[in-house]
């Protein structure tokens, strides 16, 4: 079964997570036979290597030029298009996909050599004796939280998934698919809940697992389990609005001023930053979406390829209101920028992404700094106003207050009170603007089973709703298929997701 083997790679291979120790003259991405496997170092290893498939979130797509892992996430919405048909962009755009398209295998892959790492490290420090208790219990939880954070992934990609939560030691594992209600109930919740006993450090400026990002992921977990595609119980939207309170609360996070900070280098793992995927300006651990999302050919950087991978559609940005300062010039997108060989400006055919735009590499370097943001305080705000608003049956004034802190930033006009419902919906559209193209709006999508209209600029349900591409969302899209090289070794994992 390849979800074995995968987790079996996982546990051979121990890759720090600290991008700059690639480079050292002594290897410290691997164990070595002769390693001392009680020395706290090994402890430190263990649990280093459950963040290095983060990374795998961006990964390059073999044989598809310009294709990335990410790209999926966006391709899906209706909302993204592509200058690159190398992309595999028209499967997804006419939702032809199927279980051998790219990026489905791909992500399947990395999120369970994810999960065993996690396992590994899980079932590998406690015999450590090297460790004091206190140490031991914190490399612990960071297991804990990121298969937690894997297995989150894989449900609300693939629904059922086969369960494994210990190192396998035999390649000979055909396992069944477990419903992955079960999976929240038996590995996502439990998991993040032992995290949140641990005294893990309220926040991490190297970027490792803090308390702030265990609490966001739970108010995640927590809101994605009450939601449609779980229907876990009402009284689970108190239990995320309670965790997301309290990463607002206890400080130590705040909006940055300007949306440029965000793509500064110097900002990374602060200010509104609470977990981030970690990159450097060194290969092999460059960010890969500087130059993906540089319009294509575009002669703007020094990076050999400009890719135009991802780029928003004119509908999603004409749905943006009036004065919106995300949609002002080089603030969330641009649409010009200088030369490289200093013949002028290039003007685009359209807006492009600026989310990703590390100037030092695209005017330098070609070898980008950025890190890649899982959670920020304003997705914590936002999630705390959804959550609290369903929990409480109307927004209370601090939830009304964190909406309009991230309209203030956008130069928007405050909101009043609103009814439920009304409410709701602002903060869906919030979301939307806010977090676009950061790989959370397909996620919204499935959770909500509503979708924004562009164009009528009503909230469509998602099974019915027609991009303006003029694909149809059907209850197939609510799942990606289990990958073929998947079935092809594990005929326990058939039949498949609906319709594929």
């Amino acid at each position: 079964m390849k979800t074995s083997k995968y987790i079996i790679i996982a546990a051979l291979i121990l890759l720090n997570f600290s991008c700059k120790k690639f480079l050292e003259e002594h290897p410290t991405s691997f164990i070595p036979p002769d390693a001392n496997l009680s020395s706290a170092k090994v402890a430190r290893a263990f649990a280093n290597g459950c963040y290095t498939d983060l990374q795998g979130f961006l990964n390059g797509q073999s044989g598809s030029y310009g294709g990335n892992t990410y790209n999926l996430m966006e391709f899906m919405t209706g909302k993204a298009n592509s200058d690159l048909g190398q992309t595999g962009f028209v499967n997804f755009q006419n939702l032809s996909y199927n279980a051998t398209s790219f990026y489905v295998d791909t992500w399947w892959q990395h999120l369970y050599l994810g999960v065993g790492a996690c396992n590994l490290a899980l079932q590998s420090i406690p015999p450590i004796s090297s460790v004091t208790d206190t140490a031991k219990t914190n490399m612990l939880a960071e297991a804990h939280t990121l298969r937690a954070l894997y297995y989150f992934y894989l449900v609300r990609m693939y629904g059922a998934v086969p369960k494994v939560t210990t190192v396998p030691t035999t390649l000979d594992l055909n396992l069944h698919r477990t419903p992955a209600k079960a999976i929240y109930d038996s590995i996502i919740i439990p998991d993040l809940l032992e995290a949140e006993k641990s005294t893990l450090s309220w926040s991490n400026t190297t970027g490792g697992v803090s308390m702030s990002a265990v609490k966001s992921i739970l108010a995640d977990v927590y809101l994605t389990y009450a939601g449609a595609a779980i229907n876990g119980g009402q009284e689970f939207y108190a239990e995320s609005a309670k965790r997301s309170l309290a990463v607002i609360q206890n400080g130590g996070y705040s909006l940055f001023p300007n949306y440029t900070d965000m793509i500064n280098p110097a900002n990374k793992n602060t200010g509104e930053f609470i977990f981030q995927v970690q990159y450097a300006a060194s290969v092999p651990s460059t960010n890969p979406l500087t130059s993906l999302t540089i319009p294509n050919y575009a002669g703007i950087s020094k990076y050999s390829d400009e890719y135009g991978s991802v780029y928003p559609t004119p509908q999603f940005i004409a749905s943006f209101p009036a004065g919106d300062k995300r949609v002002a010039e080089k603030q969330f997108f641009y649409t010009s920028y200088n030369k490289i060989n200093g013949s002028g400006i290039k003007t685009f055919s359209g807006p492009y992404i600026y989310k990703w735009f590390d100037v030092n590499a695209v005017t330098n370097t070609a070898k980008s700094d950025l890190n890649f943001t899982l959670y920020r305080l304003a997705d914590v705000y936002l999630m705390y106003a959804e959550a609290s608003n369903r929990a409480e049956g109307a927004p209370n004034a601090a939830a009304i207050g964190y909406v309009n802190a991230i309209r203030a930033r956008a130069t928007l006009a405050p909101i009043g009170t609103l009814s439920q419902d009304a409410f709701e919906q602002e903060v869906w559209l919030e979301r939307y603007f806010e977090l676009c193209y950061e790989n959370k709006m397909w996620f919204d999508m499935i959770r909500t089973r509503k979708v924004h209209n562009d164009v009528t600029g009503a909230w469509d349900n998602f099974v019915g709703h027609t991009t303006v591409f003029g694909g149809t969302f059907a209850e197939k899209q609510l799942l990606f298929p289990v990958p073929k090289q998947e079935s092809d070794v594990n005929p326990n994992v058939l039949p498949n997701n609906t319709g594929f």
